[in-house]
């Protein structure tokens, strides 16, 4: 009977070691470990030498115990060294508390296995609802600005066409100057630029109010050399007086018949031979070659002052003019553009009622102008610079050399760093006609110089008139004020004319 209690619950008990708590045959089932032998390879009786070692919190050996047990620790052996007694049914299949300890210890498995794994997009819904916002912000952000640059593209190039399609282009005179090439001067200094400004005052059209309509005949009003340095850096305007005498060519007229050569005032050239005929004149007085030339209307002038929002001028007394239509107080004040033409036109009422003082506002105004747009960045400035361009590109007629948008934008982009101190203007040295003291003929050599220094692109300074005078009288006394060195060379001295700079103040004057 004893045998048949061995072979069903296996081999007896050792007094000297607690029981195992469960079968062997499923203990080795389990952990695939031989029988006896404890985790890491130590056998049974040491791993119960040891005593137990909790593995996922369970103890190695012996039944997986409750809170309580585990909070008691391991039971005691008692010193009889009798094991104590466990439970039949905790023998007999491994008890609730083992499979209780079995599905914790699998559960603490699968959290600390994802607590390692990195997630996925799935794993992230709402990062991937943002990511996905954010992409639909970006390509929204992405289609409105290239809509933005199309539309910007587009107005610009509108712009540019307006403003290119408002220049006139003079064909005819450049083809008359091109019959007359071999008798025109060679330019000297190849980078200097000479560019020929005409008033024109035609009255015809919008320009009808300012006088009778002579049945649409142009008059150069105003004519002015400009003079570019090579370098930029310096510009100086000669006006010619209208009434100056010099000497004619034959010039094609618009019927196409050709005037005979004469010596006659200046402006009787654009009258009869328009724009070619005038720079002929010019070219042969001077010797200077003329680069382009230019021709601005009333209208186009008023503009231009209402779109810089007028020009700030300084009057010695006031202004009562009917004929130039124009009433001002005296001193400092700012003319709108009806107001600016008027005053630069006005003679008659205005000082002696010679041309030539006339010429000096005009100089007067013109720096005044620049100085404007310069103080104000309206050069620099595009949103201020349009309306410019568009009042003066609607009254221009150029040559083919300057009657794009491009051609004027280099223009004034070389000028636009030029000192204010540095645009100068002045009149041609002349003095009243010996056979008409109505008109006004050169003075020798001093036209001359100022030609040459021009034509060589070297450099002129101008000064007050008073100043000059004053300057002129004590040369002539001997007491300009500098030490008798006669002996020793010195460099030649710059010529000076009378005239101003648009750096001047008029009201300090």
């Amino acid at each position: 009977m004893d045998a048949d209690v061995t072979d069903s619950a296996g081999p007896p008990s050792d007094p000297d070691r607690p029981s195992e708590g469960k079968p062997q045959d499923r203990s080795r089932e389990e952990s695939g470990r031989p029988e006896g032998e404890a985790p890491g390879g130590a056998t049974s009786e040491d791993a119960a030498a040891e005593g137990p070692t909790p593995e996922d919190g369970v103890p190695q050996d012996g039944p997986p115990q409750d809170d309580a047990s585990r909070e008691e620790g391991p039971a005691a052996v008692e010193p009889g060294g009798a094991a104590p007694e466990t439970g039949e049914g905790d023998s007999a299949e491994g008890g609730p508390a083992e499979s209780e300890a079995a599905t914790k210890s699998e559960s603490e498995a699968k959290a600390a296995a994802g607590a390692d794994r990195v997630q996925t997009w799935a794993d992230q819904p709402k990062d991937a609802v943002v990511a996905a916002r954010k992409s639909h912000w970006l390509r929204w952000t992405a289609l409105a600005a290239s809509f933005l640059v199309l539309v910007a593209a587009g107005v610009g190039w509108w712009m540019y066409k307006k403003l290119d399609g408002n220049i006139t282009t003079d064909t005819s005179a450049a083809a008359e100057l091109k019959a007359y090439e071999k008798e025109r001067p060679t330019p000297v200094v190849m980078d200097a630029q000479n560019i020929l400004l005409i008033g024109s005052d035609s009255r015809a059209g919008d320009n009808r109010e300012y006088g009778r309509d002579d049945g649409g005949s142009q008059r150069s009003d105003t004519t002015i050399l400009l003079h570019l340095a090579a370098d930029r850096k310096s510009a100086t305007a000669v006006s010619i007086p209208r009434d100056l005498m010099v000497e004619i060519p034959s010039c094609r007229t618009g019927d196409d018949k050709k005037t005979r050569e004469q010596f006659t005032q200046f402006n009787t050239a654009f009258e009869l031979g328009g724009t070619a005929c005038t720079i002929r004149t010019v070219e042969r007085m001077t010797g200077i070659r003329v680069d382009h030339h230019m021709v601005v209307d009333f209208n186009g002038f008023k503009d231009m002052v209402d779109a810089v929002d007028g020009v700030e001028i300084c009057l010695k007394e006031p202004i009562d003019d009917k004929d130039a239509k124009l009433e001002l107080p005296a001193g400092r004040q700012t003319l709108n553009g009806e107001e600016a033409l008027g005053y630069v036109r006005a003679r008659k009422t205005l000082g002696n009622g010679s041309d030539t003082e006339r010429m000096e506002r005009q100089q007067q105004f013109l720096g005044a102008l620049v100085n404007k747009m310069q103080s104000n960045g309206v050069l620099l400035n595009p949103t201020r610079l349009y309306p410019v361009l568009d009042a003066a590109t609607k009254s221009l007629t150029t040559d083919p050399g300057l009657d794009s948008l491009r051609d004027l934008y280099d223009l004034v982009r070389g000028m636009r760093d030029v000192p204010t101190e540095q645009v100068q203007f002045l009149t041609v040295p002349r003095q009243p006609y010996r056979n008409n003291p109505n008109r006004d003929e050169l003075v020798e050599p001093d036209a001359g110089d100022l030609f040459k220094q021009l034509r060589e692109d070297k450099p002129v300074a101008v000064v007050p008139a008073d100043e000059l005078e004053e300057a002129e009288r004590d040369k002539e006394s001997g007491q300009d004020g500098k030490p008798d060195d006669a002996g020793s060379e010195s460099p030649t001295p710059t010529p000076t004319y009378s005239g101003s700079s648009a750096a001047d103040d008029l009201c300090k004057q």
